[in-house]
């Protein structure tokens, strides 16, 4: 019976433990949500207009602009540094001022932003729509940058540059844009930041002339062999000849090599595909 006694004792008491580790467990995930949230929300910027209201007192109501400097002056408080904070820091330290200065018993301040300004980043090279587009959302992807621009042109290529700033450090990354959509792909869709520059570059292109149907400028598809481009081309006419196509190339140091490749091997952007007369 002992025994029985002190096994219940032990269960009880496990449990107990159990029950304070799930508990601090949950309070800890609480108290880190809203730190997780705040982190993501929209940062003020200089530029951007806001109306700021404070409920129950329509003599405080202000349609004002963020300064270059990040300051806004607001009734009975003066000058107020917002710019970089959140609008629910902003709001909190509006309601502070006025609270601490006994001017408002409970204040209750609303901050809506009217005109984004302050952050924004660019789309250029071809695509449908370049500028300059406000970051409305602090976690804006490469992905809804370039929905705005209107997407990538006809003749724009596959692979962007994303510039800017990080830690006050050059930042410079290529991404492939089909890459986004493959399985596992996510990661690449790069969060946008102020002053940020998306360039969309034209697409590689080979050039085919001599013997064949079509000559001229063809967009150069990921992986298209030789094989390919002529039949984009069009193929042969009659006075082509399998065995007269040479590939010119430039170099690294500048220099175009001609060559004589096979069917099956990958062009590369620049090539120059010519298709010789047959001699029969």
């Amino acid at each position: 019976m002992k025994g029985a006694a002190y096994i219940r004792r032990a269960a009880a008491l496990s449990l107990l433990v159990l029950a304070s580790g799930f508990s601090h467990a949950q309070s800890a995930a609480a108290a880190s949500a809203p730190v997780a949230a705040s982190a993501a929300e929209y940062r003020l910027g200089a530029g951007d207009v806001i109306r700021i209201s404070v409920y129950q007192n329509p003599d405080l109501s202000l349609e004002t602009r963020v300064s270059e400097a990040g300051v806004i002056s607001f009734p009975l408080l003066g000058n107020q540094r917002i710019g970089g904070i959140s609008v629910t820091q902003a709001e909190k330290l509006l309601a502070d001022g006025l609270k601490n200065g006994n001017f408002v018993k409970n204040p209750q301040v609303t901050i809506v932003v009217l005109q984004v300004k302050g952050n924004q980043a660019s789309v250029l090279g071809y695509v449908n729509r370049p500028g300059r587009f406000p970051i409305e959302v602090a976690d804006m992807r490469l992905t809804d940058l370039l929905a705005n621009a209107g997407g990538v042109a006809a003749g724009g290529a596959e692979v962007m540059v994303l510039s800017g700033t990080r830690n006050g450090q050059p930042y410079r990354v290529e991404i492939d844009l089909p890459g986004i959509f493959a399985p596992g792909g996510r990661g690449q869709d790069l969060l946008v930041q102020n002053g940020d520059v998306l360039w969309v570059d034209r697409a590689p292109i080979v050039y085919i002339y001599g013997e064949v149907q079509r000559p001229g400028a063809l967009r150069l598809e990921r992986g298209m062999t030789l094989m390919q481009s002529l039949a984009a081309g069009g193929g042969l006419n009659l006075r082509g000849t399998e065995k007269g196509i040479r590939v010119h190339r430039k170099g690294a140091d500048g220099k175009v090599q001609v060559l004589q490749p096979a069917m099956d091997e990958v062009l590369k952007d620049g090539d120059v595909v010519y298709v010789r007369e047959s001699l029969f």
